[in-house]
This record gives C-alpha cells, sequence and structure tokens, in this order.
C-alpha cells in the first residue's frame, strides 16, 4: 500500500540536498511525519495547502517504512499513517509534481 507526503518546494530541496528530512515545521513541531493514504490526500491537499502551487508528491511504500510507520487516529476518526523517524531520500518510489488548477490540485494518474 502506497502512502503519499506533500512537501513545499523548499522541503522537497531540504530532502534532495541533505538526505534525510524531519519533515515539514508541523511534523518537527508534532515529533511525526504526516503521511495520507490515496483516499486523504486530496482533503490533506485542500486543508493544509490551499491555493498553494509548486507543491511535490511524494509516495511511498508504507510496508517497507517499518515499524516506525504507525496508524493513528486523527481527522474524522480516520486513521492516518504517521511515521517516528526521519524521512530518507530512499524511501521514496516516486514523486510527481502537484499542480493547482482553479484552486484544486490536480493529482496524478498513479493514485487513480
Amino acid at each position: 500500500m502506497l502512502v503519499y507526503k506533500i512537501f513545499r518546494a523548499p522541503e522537497w530541496a531540504d530532502l534532495q540536498a541533505k538526505g534525510t528530512s524531519r519533515g515539514a515545521p508541523i511534523d518537527v513541531e508534532d515529533g511525526f511525519i504526516h503521511f495520507s493514504t490515496a483516499s486523504q490526500a486530496a482533503e490533506t491537499a485542500a486543508k493544509h495547502f490551499t491555493r498553494e502551487d509548486g507543491l511535490q508528491l511524494l509516495a511511498l511504500e508504507a510496508e517497507t517504512l517499518g515499524a516506525e510507520l504507525k496508524w493513528e487516529v486523527s481527522r474524522g476518526g480516520a486513521l492516518f499513517p504517521h511515521l517516528y523517524r526521519d524521512l530518507s531520500l530512499g524511501d521514496i518510489l516516486w514523486h510527481r509534481p502537484l499542480p493547482l488548477r482553479d484552486d484544486a490540485h490536480v493529482f496524478p494518474e498513479e493514485m487513480q
């Protein structure tokens, strides 16, 4: 099963430059990296990245993230994947731009 992370351009550039990341500022603050499933990603984008362009969508295989990936109750009582370790560039299965069109993000076909 794939899980997804949305990064702003500076966060993505930082991961590429350093090879690891503690995530976005909210991830650092919360002490874990927030992920979404395919069915949760659009709502996450709308809630936390309204009208933001230049985003990157990262896809990761949940099973390869190890025991540090926990499924925890979050928004609306749904289970969300949270990673309790740094994110490694090697964890990324693929990444795609997440363009903004008409105030909504357009997700890649791989997610549909």
